[in-house]
């Protein structure tokens, strides 16, 4: 079952400060698990997700930047977030450069902690254009818990009215519908909605492979085929809307 909480990872060597900042967090609501090196970190990313990453820099073995970077690997979706009680240094600046999430400096100031973490679920209203109704069920169960609006659609005709209603973040058409195919729906709604992001589905890779090609030439962003796989959902969907967010704020 997918947690319904911000999931995050506190990395860090000292118990007192892995301890204090778990149990703060926590109080908060939050799920937290915690790592004593990046060792340790590494291979709890390797059987969970995690959210948010808060990352010592200075680490015996395996130092903060090397896990972050390992990490990234593993799971380039989760925002890690670097800690250091020192001046920023090239390791550091490289870990930045590389896609760490941001920087903390200790003493740690928790409002700056919270707004951060708050700020990497920034929600988004998805659009799901699919005849099996099982199809919505998946993505409303997995997505709106995670503070996304999921709207429906089982036709070509109603995904484009509602497309017409609403302003979409992402979209996910069947490639597969009845009397209008995902690709001539795609193409409609793009007309209406031109910023979303729109990625294909199908469960039938061969027959719809030419069509697939034809919505990636047009501007989709991928195709996902079926069965899904629900944490690669998730980690599409928080992708590209904490990447849209982003985008807004500058």
């Amino acid at each position: 079952m997918i947690a319904d909480r911000i999931s995050i990872l506190i990395v860090d060597d000292e118990v007192g400060m892995r301890e204090t900042l778990s149990d703060i967090l926590e109080d908060m609501g939050y799920h937290v698990a915690i790592a004593a090196d990046g060792y340790e970190a590494v291979e709890k990313v390797k059987d969970n997700y995690f959210d948010v990453i808060l990352m010592d820099v200075k680490m015996p073995g395996m130092d903060g930047v090397d896990t972050f970077r390992e990490i990234k690997r593993i799971s380039p979706e989760t925002a890690v977030v670097m800690m250091t009680a020192y001046a920023v240094d090239d390791r550091l600046r490289d870990a930045m450069s590389e896609g760490a999430y941001g920087v903390f400096y200790k003493p740690l100031e928790m409002q700056k902690v919270v707004e951060l973490v708050e700020g990497v679920r920034v929600g988004g209203h998805i659009l799901v254009v699919d005849k099996d109704p099982k199809v919505h069920d998946i993505f409303k169960g997995v997505l709106e818990p995670r503070g996304y609006k999921v709207s429906s659609a089982r036709t070509s005709e109603e995904a484009i009215r509602v497309a017409r209603e609403n302003k979409h973040d992402m979209i996910f058409i069947e490639m597969e519908l009845p009397l209008r195919d995902g690709l001539d729906t795609y193409m409609a709604i793009k007309e209406i909605n031109p910023e979303a992001v729109a990625v294909m589905m199908t469960a039938h890779p061969r027959a719809a492979n030419d069509f697939v090609i034809e919505a990636l030439m047009e501007d989709a962003y991928t195709c996902l085929y079926k069965p899904l796989a629900v944490e690669e959902v998730i980690r599409l969907v928080d992708r590209i809307c904490r990447t849209r967010h982003q985008k807004r704020q500058v």
